[in-house]
Order: C-alpha cells, then structure tokens, then sequence
C-alpha cells in the first residue's frame, strides 16, 4: 500500500525547485550583450561598438555556462555565445575596433 509524504505535494523527478538568481541574470546578460553584438557587428557604421559587445559578450557566456544550473540557463548561454561570437566576426569584417 502506498503511504502519502507527511508534507503533502512532492515535487517531479529532475525538477529543479531552488532559485537561481546569479545564473539566471548571467545568463540573460550574456544573450542580450550576443543579440547586441549581432546587431551592432552586422551594421558597418556600429562595428566597433560591436566588436566592443562581442568582446564583453563571449566570456562573460563561457563563465556563464561554467556555473549554469537548469538546462533553460544553459539554452540562453549558447544562443548568447554563437550570437556574440558570429557578430564579433560581423565587426571584424566591417573594420573590428578601428574607429
């Protein structure tokens, strides 16, 4: 017979119920500087401020991912990491950090 957990409701197996502030703001910052890196490298006149953002974005991705927790964290990472890395190539192309 089946006996019920004295604290009612029990969570799912795999389900992660703790907050993760740190991580979550890491990673929110690191795909919004790659969308910014993205856009900034992909426009010939904001190049440098794009390889700026590209720069500022990549790492700060990695170290984001290093220390990420849930698998929605580690989602935002790589889309940040492949956006500031492919709009840093962008800057690059369009004359990287000559002003």
């Amino acid at each position: 017979m089946r006996q019920e957990a004295a604290g009612g409701e029990q969570a799912a197996v795999g389900v992660d119920t703790e907050r993760h502030p740190l991580e979550n703001g890491l990673a929110v910052a690191a795909i919004t500087i790659g969308v910014a890196a993205l856009i900034l490298g992909s426009i010939p006149a904001t190049h440098f401020f794009g390889a700026v953002a590209a720069v500022i974005g990549l790492p700060l991705a990695l170290y984001s991912q290093l220390i990420s927790a849930t698998t929605n964290e580690r989602w935002l990472n790589v889309v940040g990491m492949v956006a500031a890395f492919i709009g840093g190539a962008f800057a690059l192309s369009h004359g990287g950090f000559t002003i």
